[in-house]
């Protein structure tokens, strides 16, 4: 049954008690982590220490996310908590695609892998017509070309490309 304050609250409901709880439990975890991410310098004036304003600001955000949590007129989860959940937590998808992209280049080259993963991402995105995934591998070889030859972004080669002749190595490495 809900109460008075349940019924009477105006805003939307569904992800609120999520969010705090999320949000108190991550500013709680940066703020015990402090001592070993900043300093204390020694002869250094109280606030222009290099620990002070990061401390005052995670300590800002547990105290404001706990009175959040505090002043929310419900403590349950509901149906609609877990599927607005369920949603921010695709985000967390893309950011597997971002981090298997990054562990893979250094091993098979930076061409190779920008070569599988942008047409798996334009198939994960939907794109699935032969037009599309001709049109992402196209995208995928313009950005680098740009980038390694054009731009001269320094994107380390491949350890893969080391198994390859002397002069094919040197302009895989250089160019691709």
């Amino acid at each position: 049954m809900a109460t008075e304050r349940e019924r009477r609250f105006a805003g939307p409901r569904r992800g609120q008690l999520g969010f705090a709880l999320g949000f108190v439990a991550l500013s709680l975890l940066l703020l015990l982590l402090i001592g070993d991410q900043t300093i204390w310098a020694a002869k250094t004036r109280f606030f222009a220490q290099p620990r002070f304003w990061p401390a005052v600001g995670l300590g800002g955000m547990v105290l404001m996310g706990g009175l959040h949590l505090y002043r929310l007129p419900w403590r349950r989860f509901n149906v609609n908590d877990r599927t607005e959940l369920r949603r921010w937590a695709l985000v967390l998808e893309y950011s597997g695609w971002f981090m298997g992209y990054v562990l893979l280049v250094p091993v098979l080259g930076y061409l190779p892998v920008t070569l599988a993963f942008v047409p798996l991402l334009a198939r994960r995105m939907g794109y699935r017509s032969r037009l599309m995934m001709g049109a992402s591998i196209i995208f995928a070889v313009v950005v680098v070309v740009l980038f390694k030859s054009f731009l001269g972004v320094k994107i380390p080669g491949g350890a893969i490309y080391e198994y390859l002749p002397g002069a094919l190595r040197s302009f895989f490495i250089l160019n691709l």
